[in-house]
């Protein structure tokens, strides 16, 4: 790994993240199996969590299984798959929303249809629109199905509908298995983000945009998830803010680079944008590093405001936890999420 820290933060950090992300002497870890759902085009932090998840597949950490969206626009599979091809997973499977609650085109999922001066794609990719994907349950179930027992971790990123019409999902060709039954068997743990559970701009009832998009998906899964889940609120992402300075230096090594200019399209620099879904992908796939703490056990509860509030467990017991930062674990996940959002892929 080329760890260049960006001169706003000390190279210790920088340091202490190699050594976070590789495993010493011969021996490494299996790939974490991951499915990642996210409503990709609606903030550019869904981006930089595709970004991240392929710098750890090149490494052998991450093992992409799919990526499912919860977006309802066809620009968002396509954006999606031209991401995938830009870092060298251009097969990797892409299930798409169906009469979903965002349909909006968003202000950088067209980047899949620009082209160079000589006609061919700027970014290539073969899945040309949504209408061409597979439906997104449908293809939860097939990957669920082909994977060991209690292997899956699930990053959900986006709105809760995939996943809880995944709950409700009948027994089919992948499975004889209904979906909660088929998710209590194969899933390991959920990492989502979504919720608030501290206060926010003095509001004790923020209503976070993943839950109020779709709040009857978001209830039913804090109800009837049968595995762990955790959460990562609206407050984490914002105190680990990604920082400009970055997007506009370090993506250079290539002549249109997606995150870059998907970043200018949502908002230009310089603005420091909050990692909302990187943080969530962070604890999926490396939950053991101390990037952050974790809440006692207990069940989220999401109201009909959009709100979400968290009931300690009686004696520790619950399926669900949210997850703590503080300040110095704040420059570690932003030098974390940083370093492998900008990491070049593999050569092509």
């Amino acid at each position: 790994m080329n760890c260049k820290p960006s001169n706003w933060v000390r190279s210790a950090i920088c340091g202490g993240l190699v050594a976070a992300l590789h495993v010493g002497g011969s021996v490494q870890a299996a790939p974490v199996k991951l499915i990642f759902d996210t409503d990709m085009g609606n903030d550019v932090d869904d981006l930089m969590a595709l970004a991240m998840i392929h710098s750890l597949q090149k490494r052998g950490a991450v093992q992409l299984l799919g990526v499912t969206l919860t977006k309802d626009h066809p620009q968002a599979a396509a954006f999606t798959d031209a991401v995938n091809t830009f870092y060298g997973y251009g097969d990797t499977p892409v299930g798409v929303v169906r009469d979903g609650a965002a349909k909006e085109p968003g202000k950088f999922n067209r980047l899949a249809d620009e082209r160079n001066p000589d006609g061919t794609l700027r970014y290539p990719h073969d899945l040309r629109e949504g209408t061409m994907a597979p439906e997104a349950v449908g293809l939860l179930r097939k990957l669920l199905a082909g994977e060991p027992d209690g292997s899956v971790t699930i990053a959900q990123v986006g709105f809760f509908t995939n996943l809880a019409r995944l709950l409700d999902s009948p027994a089919d060709a992948h499975s004889p298995l209904k979906g909660r039954e088929l998710v209590a068997k194969k899933v390991r743990t959920l990492s989502v983000m979504a919720g608030a559970f501290q206060t926010v701009e003095w509001n004790t009832r923020f209503q976070e945009y993943n839950v109020k998009l779709d709040v009857p998906a978001a209830r039913k899964l804090a109800e009837e998830w049968p595995t762990t889940v955790v959460w990562s609120g609206f407050e984490i992402g914002v105190a680990a803010a990604f920082p400009h300075e970055v997007i506009e230096r370090d993506l250079n090594y290539v002549a249109h680079h997606p995150l870059k200019e998907a970043y200018y399209l949502y908002e230009p620099p310089p603005h420091n944008r909050p990692t909302w879904d990187p943080t969530a992908l962070l604890q999926a796939v490396l939950p053991d590093r101390g990037y952050f703490d974790l809440s006692p056990p207990g069940t989220v509860v999401v109201g009909d405001d959009a709100g979400t509030m968290f009931r300690p467990g009686k004696d520790g017991v619950g399926r669900h936890q949210f997850l703590v930062m503080n300040s110095v674990q704040a420059a570690r996940v932003r030098e974390a999420i940083v370093q492998l959002s900008v990491e070049p892929p593999a050569k092509r």
